[in-house]
């Protein structure tokens, strides 16, 4: 799900950026107003899940790959627009390091994974929460919240990468960027998450929602007990487990490289040329792409990469706490 550079125009880049800056001068306003100081490491937690979480790639049929996000997750354990925050910067960490995401479509990417699957996912589970006040209320919403939220932001990727070609077209009729238009986007992308990417969605996060309401459940609920070094072990363990997601043979849907997407076969053929847009676009070369490390083997650099990614994205809002004014609450360890 993450738009890499040339896919969508510079024009649509510019209007899913202009889309989100509203966005995130309002969840910054939010989080200095409702989130303590003490709290402000716990979005560098959650911004370590979710970076995490989107390595470990899953096979689609077909020979494409997805990942969770767990963008409804933190939403549900921190608040949506805290969430907001957190899934923006890893987004940002994976862009600027390990080119997983465009920088010119950082903006997009954001709005699909970072504004509506977070808010979505929220909203969802808080209606049937409300709603449904039995002990299984909660599940029930964090099951479909996730689900819901990661498709809608699979959809909205969707309807993005498919207008490309209907708004973007040189003088011989042939698209600038990307090629595929609605009728094949919008079926591609929302098969392989509601059949896939969704379920894996749902199993991350009931799994690590089950897991932090039982060690820390002063993550979700004020007042009880906050317990640190369990989640940081869970981590950990993530971290080790990241190589798992190098078994998923295949690019994901609407990430191949210009080199790439002339032999891509859709409809039994394959597209036959490379757009113009992508073949002399932007191009930003990230000090570790892929996740690989230059001379080191691949499951090393993968686990490498997620040691690094995860440890900047708690680093740098251990220092946003620092920084806010307020007296820190004491954090269990």
């Amino acid at each position: 799900m993450h738009i890499p550079d040339n896919y969508l125009s510079p024009s649509t880049c510019a209007v899913m950026g202009a889309a989100m800056i509203p966005v995130w001068v309002m969840a910054v306003k939010k989080v200095k107003e409702n989130v303590p100081k003490e709290r402000i490491p716990l979005l560098g937690v959650g911004a370590a899940f979710s970076f995490l979480l989107m390595m470990f790639n899953v096979p689609i049929p077909g020979g494409t790959t997805a990942h969770a996000v767990g963008a409804a997750l933190l939403a549900i354990l921190l608040g949506p627009w805290p969430a907001c925050i957190s899934v923006t910067i890893a987004l940002l960490i994976q862009a600027l390091l390990f080119g997983d995401g465009g920088i010119l479509a950082f903006g997009a990417n954001c709005f699909n994974m970072a504004f509506v699957a977070p808010f979505v996912g929220y909203f969802i589970y808080k209606f049937i929460k409300e709603r449904v006040k039995s002990g299984k209320g909660e599940y029930i919403g964090i099951i479909a919240g996730s689900y819901i939220g990661i498709n809608m932001a699979a959809l909205c990727a969707a309807i993005e990468f498919g207008i490309q070609p209907l708004l973007f077209k040189n003088a011989a009729g042939l698209p600038l960027y990307s090629p595929y238009p609605l009728s094949v986007s919008v079926p591609a992308m929302m098969v392989s998450h509601l059949a896939i990417a969704g379920v894996v969605e749902v199993i991350f996060t009931v799994a690590i929602y089950a897991f932090i309401k039982r060690v820390s459940p002063g993550m979700i609920y004020e007042g009880a007990k906050q317990k640190i070094k369990p989640i940081y072990a869970a981590i950990v363990a993530l971290i080790i487990l990241s190589p798992l997601g190098l078994l998923a043979a295949g690019t994901a849907w609407g990430e191949w490289g210009a080199d790439e997407i002339k032999n891509v076969i859709s409809g039994g053929k394959s597209l036959g040329f490379i757009p113009e847009g992508m073949k002399n676009g932007f191009n930003f070369n990230a000090l570790f792409p892929d996740y690989a490390i230059k001379g080191v083997p691949d499951i090393v650099g993968y686990i490498l990469s997620a040691l690094a990614g995860a440890a900047i994205l708690i680093i740098i809002f251990k220092i946003v706490s620092a920084l806010k004014k307020g007296k820190p609450a004491k954090i269990q360890a």
